[in-house]
């Protein structure tokens, strides 16, 4: 019986160190941020404290299964782990207790005068000596940063990180959209339109394979929104394709601005008009964009 908890132990140890020894090829091999060592270190925490509780099984077993599955006469106590269980918890042997016995008797029940275990007492002085570390560390030498520096510091950066997804327009979709009038959103609509949408709309978006984008006549809206979701989702039955994957949120804003631009221009050999009338007005409108 105890053979077989043995193996199931080194089992149990050996499938461990094998899923360690894969987590820390993975990580290596992927690109590390400080959320893979964080996790990393969390893991290495788990298996150290499994692998603590396995040695300590190991040695219970050892010590007391082990010793009782053999004859009386061919047992062998071990010598280090009495001494060990000794200089740890210094407890009386149960042949002299009664040299501990204290006088009081509740119904029977009588109490040993027992000193504290040493293992209190370790972990009681590692308590005061990890204080001490961590207030030379922490308050005194400034070698780390407390929590709240932590705080403060992750709080501008996740500040920094909006900023630039503002800039980049992360935030800008068909519900959130806004119209740009300022000279260089209009501008760079315009090459972005030049270099992707001449070829169905025509150079000054009278339209050619695709509609004529300067009448009053739209077929899937004329709001800055629904321009926006066009751009963005195309009309594949059309033949219009998905632009979401070619261009940025602020890109489809700065081309959709400047279809809207285009409107009354009157371009030379414009098509006819399709699709219905719009006579709605666009109040989404941005002046200028940081």
């Amino acid at each position: 019986m105890i053979n077989k908890i043995y193996k199931t132990i080194l089992f149990i140890f050996a499938e461990l160190l094998f899923n360690f020894a894969n987590a820390s090829a993975q990580t290596s091999e992927s690109e590390t941020s400080k959320y893979d060592v964080l996790n990393l270190t969390y893991y290495n925490m788990v298996i150290l404290t499994l692998v603590i509780c396995i040695v300590v099984v190991f040695a219970l077993l050892h010590y007391y299964g082990f010793q009782e599955e053999k004859p009386a006469r061919a047992r062998k106590k071990s010598v280090f782990l009495e001494k060990l269980k000794d200089a740890v918890t210094r407890s009386a042997p149960l042949d002299r207790e009664h040299e501990i016995l204290l006088p009081d008797d509740y119904d029977g029940i009588k109490e040993l005068d027992n000193q504290v275990p040493p293992w209190f007492n370790w972990l009681f002085y590692g308590s005061i000596i990890f204080a001490a570390l961590y207030l030379l560390n922490y308050h005194v030498l400034s070698n780390n940063k407390l929590q709240t520096n932590e705080y403060d510091d992750e709080v501008k950066i996740a500040a920094l990180q909006r900023d630039e997804l503002i800039r980049s327009g992360a935030f800008i979709n068909e519900t959130t959209v806004s119209r740009l009038t300022d000279a260089g959103s209009l501008e760079a609509g315009k090459e972005i339109f030049k270099a992707n949408c001449v070829v169905c709309h025509g150079t000054e978006g009278g339209g050619l394979i695709g509609p004529n984008l300067t009448d009053d006549y739209w077929i899937h809206g004329g709001t800055i929104k629904d321009i926006f979701k066009t751009i963005k989702y195309g009309v594949p039955a059309k033949g219009m394709i998905t632009w979401q994957n070619q261009l940025n949120p602020r890109q489809m804003q700065n081309v959709a601005s400047y279809v809207m631009s285009l409107h009354g221009t009157n371009p030379a050999n414009a098509k006819p008009p399709q699709g219905d009338k719009f006579t709605g007005t666009d109040t989404t409108i941005s002046i200028k964009t940081q």
